[in-house]
């Protein structure tokens, strides 16, 4: 058995997942439930639960209160978030689960398995998370990375390109370190299309703050400014001299 508590300012939306944990879950023990950051730091002082179903945005302040209430908190913790994409991105940047309203069974039985699993996202990564959430309109300074074995954060103006690798990425940053993520280069294409990253060919993302030159020769390349060249599409050509020529204007 595992215990839980769970976090949620909408009375229907909390009964539905109280339900729904009920229902599908019967390993999971509901010790409590709290509608407000000051009644869920009631019950969390009063009996630490192993899952904390944590909504972000609350009557009273925020999930992350309650996380700085209790830094030390062992629990595993589910955030549940609105349809938002702003949050929604907020949780790609961080590399950290969520359960968007309104889930499927599965969604929910897939994110408690992971809790299960997983280890805590640490204090950088739900910096990140908050961060991106409370600032949307602008760029993140920060973004997790899934390598196979950990997650690695690294600043935005760090990375030079993006470069497919089946259904991998590999991150070149500009100390040469070189990432391998486990995601397609589709998904931080359009992760990171809002922030000078552009998709020049199908295999390649690049910083425009790296570029040093677009040569029309040789079928039509860009030189980067470490002194690497990585080729442009037929079809982004037009598109990529455009790009060029506002920011040098």
């Amino acid at each position: 058995m595992h215990t839980a508590i769970l976090v949620e300012d909408m009375s229907d939306a909390l009964a539905l997942l109280r339900a729904d944990i009920a229902a599908q879950h019967p390993e999971i023990e509901i010790i409590a439930t709290a509608q407000s950051v000051v009644e869920a730091a009631k019950v969390i002082r009063k009996n630490e639960p192993d899952i904390l179903f944590l909504d972000i945005m609350l009557g009273d302040g925020t999930g992350f209160d309650i996380l700085e209430i209790f830094p030390d908190l062992k629990s595993k913790i589910i955030f549940v978030t609105a349809s938002d994409e702003y949050a929604i991105r907020a949780f790609k940047f961080a590399a950290i689960d969520y359960v968007l309203k309104p889930y499927s069974y599965e969604d929910l039985a897939l994110a408690i398995t992971r809790a299960k699993e997983q280890l805590q996202p640490n204090k950088e990564r739900l910096r990140i998370l908050k961060d991106t959430l409370s600032t949307p309109e602008q760029k993140p300074a920060k973004i997790s990375l899934h390598t196979l074995d950990k997650i690695i954060i690294v600043s935005l103006d760090d990375i030079v390109r993006c470069e497919s690798d089946s259904n991998n990425t590999i991150f070149h940053l500009k100390d040469k370190r070189k990432i391998f993520v486990t995601k397609t280069l589709k998904y931080f294409a359009e992760l990171l299309k809002s922030y000078d990253f552009i998709r020049v060919h199908q295999s390649h993302l690049v910083n425009l703050q790296c570029i040093s030159a677009y040569i029309k020769t040789d079928g039509g390349y860009l030189m980067l400014k470490n002194g690497e060249n990585v080729p442009v599409s037929v079809r982004k050509k037009t598109e990529i001299i455009e790009i060029l020529d506002k920011m040098h204007r």
